[in-house]
């Protein structure tokens, strides 16, 4: 069996069991799987390869790419700016960012842009790669453009944009990027090696993804929310290869960090607000998460997803206790939490799949985590 470096606590050995079996059997290149029960690290392992070419063995603070996953660091940025009265999710965006209101935007609240319902999924105008490091360029845009639905009526995925729309409404309210502000309001509190907008002295510990096949857009509907959507700019998964990317503050997509260091961030949803005897806001602010804001199938994914405040909630694609909440990232990556059994379950890895969020390898790993809490 693939080697595995780490700590297991005892009963957790059929997690480490399965990341040993996904690396044996190709699924993964490089991984890291994190769990934490109550405030306890229960698992905290990681095994493969750094690099596609199997020479740089992956590391205890190796870091990657998470994709998607960066998402659930700017919904609990969001929720901390509501527990202390500075961010109301039922507002208007124009409360907070004024020009956000043009082209008959003045309605849209921020719960849309929390739960993809803002009809903002993509760039009206045209915006190539690098574009995303140019946070001016992204967020006007956004402020001037129209919605591309109803508000408020279906969800889109908004792939790249809901980062820069909640890292907007966090420079406006605090003065400071969201990339700063969860480094020094949240990973620094808890030591958490998580980083949006990745420091050039942290260059040496990056473990490049692994791109699945390109995004194939050739049979859908160039006037579809879907292909807006993933074609401004065309998804290409080969971006984080960039230094350009890994520096940019890009909040919904480039977040650099590993399970560990996931897990040690969103057990503050676990635990309701609280990691290691910081509170982070209230349990009643915790709550706020599991206000639906949009159920059924999704403009821009074409599947059925349910969304509460950020995170994604259970639906019958995602029989999920009713008390949990999760997402993932772009080839795979995967974190959930759990408030009934105060659990957190990460996934982190190099070798992407081909789906825009979580796949089986996370599914498997986490099914075994919650199964070990259980018993």
């Amino acid at each position: 069996m693939a080697h595995i470096e780490g700590f297991v606590a005892a009963k957790y050995e059929g997690v480490a069991a399965a990341l040993s079996k996904s690396l044996d059997q190709g699924g993964d290149i490089g991984a890291s799987v994190c769990v934490i029960h109550g405030s306890e690290m229960m698992v905290d392992i990681w095994g493969g390869f750094a690099d596609e070419a199997k020479t740089v063995p992956w590391d205890r603070d190796t870091l990657v790419n998470v994709w998607s996953t960066t998402k659930t660091m700017t919904f609990l940025v969001a929720l901390m700016l509501s527990d202390r009265g500075l961010l109301n999710f039922h507002a208007p965006v124009a409360r907070y960012w004024p020009q956000f209101a043009a082209s008959d935007k003045a309605s849209i609240e921020v719960r849309h842009i929390m739960g993809h319902t803002a009809g903002l999924s993509g760039w009206s105008v045209p915006i190539v790669a690098q574009d995303l490091a140019d946070w001016e360029f992204c967020t006007s845009a956004l402020a001037e453009q129209a919605p591309w639905w109803p508000p408020g009526s279906a969800s889109g995925y908004h792939a790249l944009t809901q980062g820069y729309l909640i890292g907007e409404l966090v420079r406006r309210i605090t003065g400071t990027s969201i990339g700063q502000f969860f480094k020094t309001e949240v990973a620094d509190v808890l030591n958490a090696d998580f980083h949006i907008g990745l420091p050039e002295s942290e260059e040496s510990r990056v473990s490049l993804v692994v791109p699945p096949p390109p995004l194939d857009l050739a049979h859908v509907p160039r006037d579809s929310v879907t292909y807006r959507t993933f074609s401004s700019p065309m998804l290409d998964a080969t971006m984080p290869h960039h230094r350009w990317w890994r520096a940019a503050e890009i909040p919904a997509a480039n977040g650099h960090g590993n399970a560990r260091s996931v897990a040690m961030v969103q057990q503050i949803i676990a635990n309701k607000g609280e990691a290691h005897g910081h509170r982070f806001f209230s349990e009643q602010t915790a709550d706020l998460i599991f206000e639906s804001q949009a159920h059924g199938v999704d403009l821009a994914l074409g599947d059925v997803v349910h969304f509460g405040m950020g995170y994604g909630l259970a639906s019958s694609k995602t029989p999920l206790g009713p008390r949990t909440c999760y997402w993932g990232g772009y080839g795979g990556s995967v974190i959930i939490m759990d408030q009934e059994q105060q659990l957190t379950i990460a996934y982190m890895m190099n070798k992407m799949g081909g789906s825009l969020s979580s796949d089986e390898r996370g599914v498997t790993i986490a099914l075994q985590a919650a199964i070990s809490a259980m018993s």
